[in-house]
């Protein structure tokens, strides 16, 4: 079995019922992770910012089941999200045990109630996988550590990550902050391909407090699945081409990131943001997943940078919506210009206030 270090050993504690709460939040790529390998590997390694505001908060109740109830029947759960119990919503956790059982035999031992909410509407564009995700594997590993006491913190968190991953990719980079790497890269040291690493060079002031004021476009279900979007990139005639340039954007973000060159951060985050749907328009199937009021939206933020000076930037996920990015000291000036002109290419006007954040907490 691959990754052996994350097999957990026999039980050595008894614990027959208890509770743990995590909140994680959700993260936003600047270079970009898009087609995967099997077992959810990235094809290529990709950057994030953790974001602050928009979470996901995850109570993991847990009682232990006799013996002769187990393993027929898989693990059996419950999942309540904002109060409602979610039948929709099993599938996606029942994949999610089934891939970490290997590395969690001691689950089958028990019975667990999910109960999540988000700090921001469902579907409402927002990377809630990630969050929710990161935060379910986080309140797996505080069982494992009330099994396993002697567990330490750079284990835990490491394997959190790692966890993170089977459920959703970009979940590995939720659960630290404030720049996670994942994938592995020949200039960071450590990277790799099976979980997040928090970012391990020098970065400026100005990145350090960065604001994420998220434009929602469009609220609606996605058109593609990510997992579909993934899989296009296999046979995609761009696609070692797209894998490179990866490559290429991280190892140029390095310098930028120690100088401040914010000037080098808007290039490389915007053409990262323009490959990304590049690569989905001339998939096959394709698809066009930015809508007239994305394309407004850039255009008016390119028309601010230009008029203003002030280094205000976009990238986009799989789908309509748009990330503006800039320094704190701006703020002001950009939510005016929100307000006084982006806010009309908003789907009943909302928007989501977010910034660089520091990553998981347990409640």
């Amino acid at each position: 079995m691959p990754d052996k270090e994350f097999v957990s050993a026999p039980l050595k504690n008894a614990v027959e019922s208890g509770s743990v709460c995590w909140e994680a939040p959700s993260n936003i790529a600047l270079v970009k992770y898009w087609g995967k390998k099997e077992n959810q590997i990235p094809a290529n390694p990709s950057i994030s910012f953790t974001l602050k505001n928009c979470k996901t908060t995850t109570r993991l109740n847990y009682v232990k089941v006799s013996d002769n109830s187990t393993t027929s029947r898989g693990i059996e759960f419950d999942v309540i999200f904002e109060g409602v119990k979610k039948e929709s919503f099993k599938p996606k956790i029942v994949s999610f045990f089934k891939r970490i059982l290997p590395y969690c035999s001691y689950l089958e031992e028990f019975k667990f109630e999910v109960v999540s909410d988000n700090s921001f509407p469902h579907s409402s564009g927002i990377a809630s996988s990630a969050s929710g995700m990161s935060a379910l594997a986080l309140c797996v590993m505080s069982l494992e550590k009330s099994l396993f006491p002697e567990t330490e913190d750079d284990f835990f968190y490491k394997k959190a990550s790692f966890l993170a991953r089977l459920g959703s990719g970009s979940a590995c980079r939720s659960v630290r902050g404030d720049l996670v790497v994942w994938g592995q890269h020949q200039e960071i040291p450590l990277s790799s391909d099976t979980y997040g690493v928090q970012y391990p060079f020098k970065i400026a002031d100005v990145f350090k407090d960065y604001q994420d004021t998220i434009l929602l476009v469009d609220k609606g279900k996605k058109q593609v699945s990510s997992t579909v979007g993934h899989d296009l990139m296999h046979g995609h005639a761009f696609a070692a081409a797209r894998f490179q340039q990866a490559h290429d954007h991280l190892s140029a973000l390095i310098p930028a990131f120690e100088k401040g060159d914010v000037k080098q951060f808007i290039k490389i985050v915007e053409r990262e943001a323009l490959t990304l749907h590049a690569m989905m328009m001339s998939s096959d199937p394709y698809f066009l997943l930015m809508k007239p009021n994305t394309l407004a939206i850039i255009n008016k933020i390119w028309e601010k940078r230009e008029e203003s000076k002030i280094p205000v930037c976009f990238t986009l996920d799989a789908g309509a919506n748009v990330h503006m990015l800039y320094p704190s000291q701006f703020k002001e000036e950009i939510l005016e210009f929100v307000k006084n002109e982006l806010v009309v290419y908003c789907e009943n006007g909302h928007y989501i206030c977010d910034e660089i954040g520091k990553g998981s907490k347990k409640l």
